[in-house]
């Protein structure tokens, strides 16, 4: 059963009303930045993630994600007693969703002006990093990181008493892997022009 999300999206395509319908099973929400900013302005009660991890944003948004609470509390197999007493013992919740998409760093660089330090600074870290650790974990995190994966996720939870199945894991977990390979492709690509 899905208790706490971590909802951080540069693509803000049909996040409240995922977030609110989220919210309307009992889903608590965890975000940064832009997007708990826009999730606040819709109604919905969201923690901010300096507010959950105890620790700043910092280096302009460069450091919001890496860290161990949320982490721990993504990449915790729940059916493993030693995972589940560390988190304990350190005061880690269980983070059951990650719904991120990344930087538009693509977008960025087909602007025919863009500066070689605008590109670099649309390379995302903590967003691939989390949902590859979702990913990882998929029979016990569900990683969504695409809007057209929304109304599949909220039916499923909907008919499973706030759960998804183990096939739609798996499917959300591949198109992870597939993503960030091609993410990584462009960046790659890019950066060797200037090589």
């Amino acid at each position: 059963m899905i208790k706490r999300a971590i909802i951080s999206v540069s693509d803000k395509t049909g996040i409240v009303e995922f977030s609110k319908a989220l919210s309307s099973l009992g889903v608590d929400i965890i975000s940064t930045g832009g997007t708990a900013k826009t999730l606040k302005e819709a109604g919905l009660f969201v923690k901010d993630i300096s507010d959950y991890t105890g620790f700043p944003e910092i280096m302009d948004g460069r450091v919001k994600t890496l860290h161990p609470k949320v982490h721990g509390g993504i990449l915790a197999r729940r059916g493993n007693p030693r995972d589940m007493q560390t988190i304990q013992s350190h005061g880690i919740d269980t983070i059951d969703m990650v719904v991120v998409n990344l930087y538009p760093f693509e977008k960025t660089i087909s602007k025919p002006d863009v500066q070689f330090d605008e590109a670099i600074e649309n390379i995302d870290i903590g967003g691939p990093t989390m949902i590859r650790a979702a990913a990882k974990n998929f029979e016990d995190v569900v990683v969504v990181i695409d809007p057209k994966d929304y109304s599949i996720v909220i039916d499923e939870m909907t008919k499973n008493n706030g759960d998804v199945s183990k096939k739609t894991r798996l499917r959300l977990a591949q198109k992870v892997f597939q993503t960030t390979s091609y993410y990584d492709g462009v960046i790659s690509d890019y950066l060797k022009k200037f090589i």
